[in-house]
């Protein structure tokens, strides 16, 4: 007999606040679903293992299907069904999914795989249907049944012909959400979220034998690491991500206690941007589809990396806030930096070579992650490599060599330590060639730091060793193998200068140095790594004072006091844009008397 009831809420104005507002966004019903039936499935084997229910063979499924012309879609699954009681308890009682029942009934037995948290799962169809019905039968011998609901707080049920076992939903999909009765659309939402649910899902099902399942039930990450091959992880890379590029490298995760957590983190080739690239690491549950880039879950610096991550100890029914709060959530996150720090350490201590080789694409993703997270970088720091400016490979303390061997052999207290050590670097080969070569002709060396996040990365690196070493860019100071000779100061050069130039927080001092070129070094390490800092975050910094070193031995600079007012007023400028230029970018009116010089330069020379 066909009975009618009022669905069990606390308000009659919640299910339109369900139906517009239940989820962020509204393709997730179909996960929803989907997910409700794996559950059942997962429900049903359970009872099966236990002899409570029928273990006979069979492939468990979960079918797809659109009916244009009827405007429906249909998501049913053979697992454990419901009674018409049960339909009452888990239907119209909303928040209440039947999973805690059932995990209180089999804990002792193990109830472990039954998703769980989508309490408000099944009322996700009424974001996109008028009208939604249930024929379900469950794997007792009782009576099939039929539920029916357009939303509105009441629902219909009465018994059916239903003869297999299982739930069937059958969606009435609203006129303005018609996209949802393409297949296409639908098989791309079963990709995005169904992708590695544990039982086969159909789209339009024939049952001829050749249906293919539109998702991999059992995916690399919950394979043992020790069954997997390279081509394997290259393959599911390339699959995932649909990135043709193939991964550097990856760290296979793969813990049960005292947490659950699969998952494989791929090591992208990382392009130079001026920002870093993301990545996008994709979280599940019990192989349900959360979401990408979970930063609660995991750090931030990840998020450079591609990868999926499988945690069923994730409280997926709680609020971000209380993520951010949660200790076992903390605990997952550290773990997962672990992981990645100690691939990173075995990389280096096993296969440097291969390290080395990697080093381009993944120092950003690196010396981000340092700056971002302390624990990282205490965990890598001794790995972390500098390349120098003959293509050498070297780390920190190869950096400092002895010295600290020394400072122990002479008995040296912690008052008696020297000066922190000058490291000098080059932040452009080509613009920085002469430098370079002035430094390689005095039997100097430097590092290369080429990258836009290495004035940052330099700045935390001397705050973290602040004893020990300070780094200074090649054109940034003189070194005493630089000089020739010491130079006494010349003001009527200095005066000609400061005339061509017109700053007044220009300092001006002279060397005499071994090379003739450059004719002028601009200095200000720490006003330029400033200036670029802020050019990363999108600020902008005002000019500030900056000192200019005036070669003697540059034959130009020998000879300009020789010209006449004009004249020394052109090539003092000139040389002083050619010095700016290797110091920083220069701005539009820089540019503008840069180009300006070179086109009367030229003129004079065709005249």
């Amino acid at each position: 007999m066909k009975r009618e009831g009022n669905i069990k809420i606390s308000s009659e104005n919640m299910m339109p606040i369900i139906k517009k507002w239940l989820y962020s966004d509204k393709d997730i019903f179909l996960r929803e679903i989907v997910a409700n039936g794996v559950d059942a499935i997962t429900k049903y084997k359970k009872l099966a293992v236990l002899g409570e229910a029928d273990g006979k063979e069979e492939e468990y499924r979960i079918l797809i299907s659109v009916d244009r012309k009827a405007k429906t879609l249909t998501v049913e699954d053979n697992g454990i069904g419901m009674t018409e009681e049960e339909v009452e308890n888990y239907i119209t009682q909303i928040a209440f999914s039947g999973a805690s029942d059932f995990l209180a009934k089999y804990e002792k037995a193990g109830g472990d795989g039954i998703i769980g948290h989508f309490g408000l799962g099944f009322y996700s169809a009424y974001m996109v249907s008028e009208n939604v019905e249930i024929f379900t039968k469950s794997y007792k011998d009782v009576p099939a049944v039929h539920w029916e609901s357009d939303g509105n707080a009441t629902y219909s049920i009465e018994k059916c012909d239903k003869k297999d076992r299982g739930t069937k939903i059958v969606m009435h999909i609203l006129a303005e959400e018609k996209e949802f009765l393409e297949e296409s659309n639908i098989k791309n939402l079963v990709r995005k979220y169904c992708s590695f649910m544990p039982y086969n899902i159909y789209v339009a099902y024939k049952g001829d034998g050749k249906d293919e399942p539109m998702n991999t039930t059992v995916p690399l990450y919950m394979k043992n690491p020790k069954d997997c091959t390279d081509d394997d992880y290259k393959k599911f890379y390339q699959d995932t991500f649909m990135d043709y590029n193939e991964p550097i490298f990856w760290v296979h995760l793969n813990m049960d206690y005292p947490f659950n957590l699969k998952g494989i983190l791929y090591f992208p080739k990382i392009r130079n941007k001026v920002e870093l690239e993301r990545g996008k690491v994709k979280l599940y549950c019990n192989q349900v589809f959360i979401a990408d880039n979970i930063k609660e879950v995991i750090p931030e610096f990840l998020m450079l990396l591609n990868g999926v991550i499988d945690c069923p100890d994730i409280p997926l029914n709680v609020s971000r806030s209380f993520l951010q709060n949660d200790r076992e959530v903390k605990k997952i996150s550290k773990h997962i930096t672990k992981k990645v720090a100690d691939k990173l350490i075995n990389l280096f201590k096993n296969d440097r070579a291969k390290f080395e080789n990697c080093w381009e694409d993944t120092s950003n993703f690196i010396k981000f992650g340092c700056i971002k997270d302390e624990e990282f970088y205490e965990k890598i720091k001794e790995v972390i490599i500098y390349k120098n400016t003959d293509g050498k490979f070297v780390t920190f303390k190869e950096l400092l060599g002895n010295e600290e061997e020394e400072a122990k052999a002479d008995g040296k207290k912690g008052e008696d330590k020297k000066a922190p050590k000058t490291i000098y670097y080059a932040s452009d080969e080509l613009q920085q060639a002469q430098y370079i070569k002035m430094f390689k002709d005095a039997g100097l060396d430097a590092i290369l730091c080429d990258t836009f996040i290495d004035p940052h990365f330099l700045s935390f690196i001397e705050y973290k060793t602040p004893d020990k070493i300070k780094f200074m860019r090649i054109d940034a100071d003189i070194d005493g193998a630089l000089k020739s000779e010491d130079s006494v100061e010349d003001t009527v050069l200095a005066d000609i200068f400061k005339n061509a130039i017109g700053d007044d927080k220009l300092t001006v001092k002279f060397e005499k140095l071994k090379s003739g070129v450059p004719a002028l070094i601009i200095t200000d390490e720490y006003m330029r790594r400033y200036t670029e800092m802020g050019q990363m975050y999108g600020m902008t910094n005002g000019e500030l004072a900056k000192t200019m070193i005036v070669n003697t031995s540059n034959p130009i600079i020998e000879k300009i006091k020789q010209l006449d007012n004009e004249k020394q007023k052109f090539v003092a400028s000139y040389v002083y844009s050619l010095a700016l230029l290797s110091f920083k970018k220069l701005d539009a009116d820089e540019l503008d008397k840069f180009v300006n010089a070179n086109i009367q330069l030229l003129d004079d020379y065709i005249k």
